[in-house]
């Protein structure tokens, strides 16, 4: 893997959301390279144990910062934190996302914000402030974290939406900013087990691993490995403005 992914050695990752599941493990992944990590969370003591816990095990340098991507100046506060530690910022990863789920007919207008202001206005804030950043390089690479469910899925209309919106924001910011240096991609990833997941009643996730051609749910490695594809040039250096589905070949819901 270190010869594969040399290039990202001494590289600065802002992987947000990855004080744990699956942007952990993409911390984890690229730290495993030899990249320095940004780990951001809404929870300060997760945020510094996970920074923490990479650094002394793969001895790279880390920056945990306590941050709210729906907040403009929360942002901006993130983005000042990395330009004083780091010289560049070379990968952004939008992971950060949360679910509020409910029935359409009966969902708050609060349901409704906070998930989009989290998981769509959230990856413009930070794509805009490290798209500062990465033009003035004339490099830089983005990756989106949408979900299958962009598809649409019953009980989550502000969730798909979200999702579907950061599609329509990847294939407008790959064609923007292709003339600055900066690729642009997202991924879609399928039923992957995380937390968030062993929350749902066994029976319901037996029937939705039914529906999985490769008959799993998926890992947080299994994006991980992808997210670090994307990212690294040399492998996947004229890939801007693509969508990547992990899903087992779970195409539909």
């Amino acid at each position: 893997m270190e010869n594969v992914f040399s290039e990202l050695k001494g590289k600065t990752v802002l992987v947000t959301g990855s004080g744990r599941g699956i942007g952990k493990s993409i911390a984890e992944h690229f730290a495993a390279v030899g990249a320095n990590i940004v780990i951001t969370d809404i929870d300060e003591a997760t945020a510094a144990t996970t920074a923490t816990e990479i650094a002394d095990r793969y001895k790279v340098q880390t920056l945990s910062v306590v941050s709210d991507v729906s907040d403009e100046a929360s942002v901006d506060a993130l983005f000042a934190k990395i330009s004083e530690t780091f010289a560049t910022l070379d990968v952004l990863v939008n992971n950060a996302g949360i679910t509020m789920d409910g029935l359409f007919i009966r969902m708050k207008t609060e349901q409704w914000k906070k998930v989009i202001d989290i998981n769509l206005t959230g990856t413009y804030l930070c794509s805009q402030r490290a798209s500062n950043i990465m033009r003035k390089q004339r490099s830089g690479v983005m990756i989106n974290i949408s979900s299958i469910v962009a598809m649409g899925n019953p009980g989550q209309a502000n969730y798909s939406a979200s999702k579907a919106g950061l599609l329509g924001l990847t294939r407008t910011l790959a064609k923007e900013l292709a003339p600055m240096g900066i690729r642009v991609n997202a991924v879609t990833p399928g039923f992957i087990h995380t937390p968030m997941t062993d929350k749902i009643p066994e029976k319901r996730r037996e029937e939705m691993v039914s529906h999985i051609p490769l008959g799993r749910m998926g890992k947080p490695e299994d994006i991980a490995k992808a997210i670090l594809f994307l990212a690294t040039n040399s492998l996947s250096g004229y890939i801007t403005g693509a969508v990547l589905e992990i899903s087992g070949g779970l195409t539909g819901l």
